[in-house]
């Protein structure tokens, strides 16, 4: 089954053609970066302006990378929710055109359900069950999942995303936006030793996080220090990412030894940081848990992911209809 993905849950446009969900044949992503940069943050109105302008160029570009013929696609799946309204009503207004002119069934996709899928992309998927710590600039939560369409909530923040506080953090010391990547660049060239900051750990034995009172405690910092160095932004940088990554790595594999499983995932756009990958690969392999995650270019918002999932929501016989609609929050509801 040849499967037509459409993402556009935030700032980014993205396509991809997927064969039996597993199989990426071409994918396409249109950033939105150099939009955003000056304001520090996604501006709504913006990032919907840009989706309307890349949507069918992205599509085409899919389309032709592929060598697959739009009318040689099966299905269509599309980013139903969470993320920004007007990003969201974009891809599946177009997502329902495409499939009713081309008379070909679509699917709408939860973007978390698609993040956690994003493994399956990979040549060594895990097997099931496992858990999953999904990890992003909204979201930061902990799933078993049990198949393909069975996600188990086990845990998530209580304020902020972890992304979120990489962001903010970002912002306080002046390095622009997105922040995670500069973060995390410039956290390698720090001393984590030299600013520790407490872990919000919260309760050790269960899943759920915070990550608001370590922006406080970064904020609270600079106060004391003001104007510091380039030396002194590369020690907050690498206190900031050791304390995070400590409790996002000990989270996920307190969640594996719970459940029992051989394997875990990481997910999501902060699943590319460096420091989280090296961290929880390191301390799993101690224990003897394998762990799975997505190349880079899988890590952050793209169409692959959505694509992966609808192969499995229209072979199980899920269809949308033309008054669906989109949603801003997550619906994922235990199953199974």
């Amino acid at each position: 089954m040849i499967v037509l993905g459409i993402e556009s849950s935030c700032d980014e446009t993205a396509a991809a053609v997927v064969r039996n969900g597993c199989e990426v044949l071409a994918s396409v992503v249109a950033s939105q970066v150099a939009v955003h940069h000056p304001y520090g943050g996604v501006v709504p109105e913006l990032a919907s302006r840009k989706h309307i302008e890349a949507i069918v160029p992205v599509v085409d570009q899919a389309i032709a990378e592929s060598g697959i013929p739009a009318k040689k696609i099966d299905g269509v799946a599309v980013t139903q929710g969470p993320g920004l309204i007007g990003s969201l009503l974009v891809g599946f207004s177009f997502a329902k055109g495409f499939a009713f002119g081309h008379g070909i069934p679509w699917v709408g996709v939860d973007h978390l359900e698609g993040h956690i899928n994003s493994v399956f992309l990979e040549a060594d998927p895990p097997a099931f069950p496992f858990v999953a710590l999904l990890v992003s600039g909204g979201h930061t939560s902990i799933y078993h999942v049990t198949s393909h369409r069975d996600f188990h909530p086990m845990g998530q923040t209580r304020d902020d995303a972890a992304g979120e506080a990489y962001d903010k953090v970002a912002k306080m010391l002046g390095l622009g936006y997105p922040g995670g990547v500069v973060i995390d660049r410039l956290a390698a060239q720090g001393d984590p030793t030299k600013v520790v900051f407490t872990r919000p750990y919260l309760d050790k034995a269960e899943f759920d996080f915070s990550f608001s009172g370590i922006k406080s405690a970064v904020m609270r910092h600079l106060q004391l220090h003001p104007d510091p160095s380039p030396g002194d932004q590369a020690d907050i940088a690498a206190g900031f990412q050791a304390a995070v990554v400590d409790v996002l790595t000990f989270k996920i594999i307190h969640a594996a030894k719970a459940k029992g499983c051989a394997h875990l995932a990481v997910v999501g756009g902060v699943a590319a940081n460096r420091g989280l990958r090296e961290a929880v690969t390191r301390d799993a392999a101690a224990d003897g848990i394998r762990v799975h995650i997505p190349s880079i270019a899988l890590c952050g918002d793209n169409a692959a992911m959505v694509a992966a999932v609808g192969y499995h929501r229209l072979a199980a016989g899920e269809r949308a209809g033309l008054d669906d609609d989109v949603y801003s929050r997550v619906k994922f509801r235990p199953r199974g």
